[in-house]
């Protein structure tokens, strides 16, 4: 780990004005089967009448169409750890001529800013996934480091 990214991550751990922050940003790295994958995540923690929001490569993780919704129901920071909770629900489907029952995925989130481990448990049930992947709990880890010192956007 290099000096910005160990200071960036000591001032997530000991000031206590860092976790009155409104914006945390990663560089993250997903790896499964021999592909890797890197992404940017940028978390907007909730405020006022504004609810907590995550962004991969600038996306919104809420999301809602005529296949189903996902939406970030919480951020939480508890120190170490920043805690997400994210639900989706997918409609049925029919793909390829065969069909899939409706569905849902609770995914928790324990990201450690310091160690950079970020760990997804994944409640799958029903649908295309709970067909593909199986039903029950998933459980992945990738590394995720702060890109940025974190910050407010007032």
């Amino acid at each position: 780990m290099n000096i910005p990214k160990l200071l960036i991550c000591s001032s997530l751990i000991f000031s206590p004005l860092a976790w009155g922050v409104d914006v945390l940003e990663f560089n993250c790295k997903r790896s499964e089967k021999g592909y890797t994958e890197e992404y940017e995540m940028r978390m907007t923690l909730a405020s006022g009448a504004q609810k907590a929001k995550i962004f991969l490569d600038d996306r919104d993780l809420d999301r809602s169409d005529m296949y189903g919704t996902q939406v970030v129901k919480s951020i939480t920071l508890a120190r170490p750890n920043i805690l997400i909770l994210i639900e989706a629900n997918f409609q049925p489907e029919e793909i390829m001529d065969v069909s899939y029952p409706a569905g849902n995925v609770i995914t928790n989130i324990t990201l450690d800013p310091v160690t950079g481990k970020f760990k997804k448990v994944e409640k799958i049930q029903g649908g295309i996934l709970g067909a593909t992947i199986g039903n029950g709990i998933h459980i992945s880890e990738e590394t995720c480091f702060p890109s940025k010192a974190p910050y407010r956007t007032k």
